[in-house]
């Protein structure tokens, strides 16, 4: 029913959204209506409580973009006509793309917060040894009493381990994962799998069985046979060490699973959001943008190395004139994409990248980027959403800062089952440590599903 809910009141939202779009007015009323229907119960209520404040992001959003093309409009008058552009006039530009970054982070606060799994009291019914387990581990948490390793291994039907430690409950793990998913940009947007050992491999069909056509009586002569590759994603061990008072743990109102997952949620993405991003690939994940790179194609090119496409500017790209447009490369990018793999495909970069793809128009006057105040929508570059992330390489010579791909079909994470939890009262008193492991690992999938430009 928690489900149905939320699934409600998201629907709620994004037709608001929608629909503010279109007509303030009704979607205001209309979201007060919807959340005054009886069938969503406390999930439609936040949805209510919190018109106001959606309906003032929104707001803001909307005055803040048109306030930018407004200021962009007159920078680029000047540029064509050969004229100087103040420096406060870019200034503005950044101010006005920093307000537009706030509003739209309350926004997905909100679609974070309807998001956010609960456990428990929900009169679903339960798995006794998974609930068996997590009554066992949340008395460890609390009060530090351990139990036998083989509860924890009915539950979860793995190893207890050599390691020291208690295995984290399945409903506990399944909510870190949903919270880093929010949270981790490219846990969002890859593949990921669970395993169970550290040792794990995953065969790629570079090119393919050939084949051919035959008459009935026709010889068949032997084909070629497939090009396997075998991917094994580099690992490593990430670590997180919240910290808690015993104070806190006894407050029968503080709900230490909750806290622990949203505390460890949070660490293990930041961890990962670099090591997808730009990881060496010793001891961690390899990222993305750390992948060889060349301009040959997909044909020729050797498998694991990704297509670039060169700006001809070192640290930049193009400069616009009257025949030069900094676009065209955009538009290259996605034109070298196969057509699988463009469906689904992204954009994938950083803030201040994406700061100077805003002020960009294409032939016919058309700003390349669309923002979308609707939670759970991501902002559009020529039609295909963005993903924005910190972590991407910052613009500089010969950098790759700028990735476009099918990153379902491109980049793989790997999760080991099983994160383990030590309970530590010692080290820091009076408060207690929660040194918490997890085997986890990415490595590039299919690098003809993924192209990056390269400032050079």
């Amino acid at each position: 029913m928690k489900s149905v809910k939320i699934i409600f009141a998201l629907v709620a939202i994004l037709a608001f959204g929608i629909a503010y779009a279109v007509e303030p007015a009704s979607a205001t009323h209309f979201l007060h209506q919807f959340a005054m229907a009886g069938g969503a119960g406390a999930s439609l209520m936040f949805v209510g409580d919190t018109t106001g404040d959606v309906l003032k992001a929104i707001e803001a959003s909307n005055k803040a973009f048109e306030e930018f093309k407004k200021t962009n409009d007159a920078r680029i008058e000047k540029m064509e006509k050969g004229q100087h552009v103040p420096d406060d006039m870019q200034a503005k530009m950044n101010a006005v793309f920093k307000d537009m970054s706030d509003q739209k982070a309350i926004i997905e606060t909100l679609e974070a917060k309807l998001k956010r799994p609960l456990l428990g009291g929900d009169g679903k019914p339960v798995d006794e040894q998974a609930e068996e387990h997590k009554k066992a581990f949340s008395g460890y948490l609390r009060k530090g009493i351990e139990y036998s390793k083989d509860i924890e291994q009915k539950a979860l039907n793995i190893g207890a381990g050599a390691d020291g430690g208690f295995a984290v409950p399945k409903v506990i793990d399944g909510m870190i994962d949903e919270l880093a998913v929010n949270i981790s940009p490219i846990r969002s947007i890859a593949q990921v799998q669970q395993i169970s050992t550290s040792d794990f491999h995953k065969l790629i069909n570079v090119r393919g069985t050939s084949s051919g056509w035959v008459g009935e009586t026709a010889a068949r002569p032997a084909t070629n046979t497939p090009q396997l590759v075998d991917i094994a994603p580099p690992m490593g061990e990430l670590y997180a060490n919240p910290q808690a008072t015993q104070q806190m743990l006894d407050d029968v109102f503080f709900n230490a699973e909750q806290w622990l997952a949203g505390e460890i949620a949070t660490e293990f993405a930041r961890a990962e959001g670099a090591a997808h991003c730009a990881g060496t690939g010793v001891n961690q994940p390899k990222g993305i943008f750390s992948y060889a790179s060349a301009a040959t194609a997909d044909a020729t090119r050797t498998f694991g190395t990704i297509e670039h496409v060169a700006t001809g500017v070192s640290g930049g790209f193009k400069v616009l004139t009257s025949t030069v447009n900094p676009v065209d490369d955009l538009f290259s990018l996605v034109s070298k994409m196969k057509a699988l793999y463009r469906p689904g495909s992204r954009w994938l970069t950083n803030k201040a990248v994406l700061f100077t793809i805003m002020a960009m128009k294409d032939y016919q006057g058309r700003y390349v980027f669309s923002p979308t105040t609707a939670p759970g929508m991501a902002d559009t570059v020529l039609g295909y959403p963005v993903t924005e992330a910190e972590d991407v390489p910052a613009l500089a010579a010969s950098s790759l800062s700028l990735a476009f791909g099918n990153f379902k079909l491109a980049y793989l994470i790997v999760d080991r089952i099983g994160t383990r939890v030590i309970r530590d009262p010692f080290s820091n008193k009076p408060n207690i440590g929660f040194y918490t492991t997890k085997r986890t690992g990415g490595s590039l999938l299919n690098s003809e599903a993924v192209k990056v430009i390269k400032f050079i």
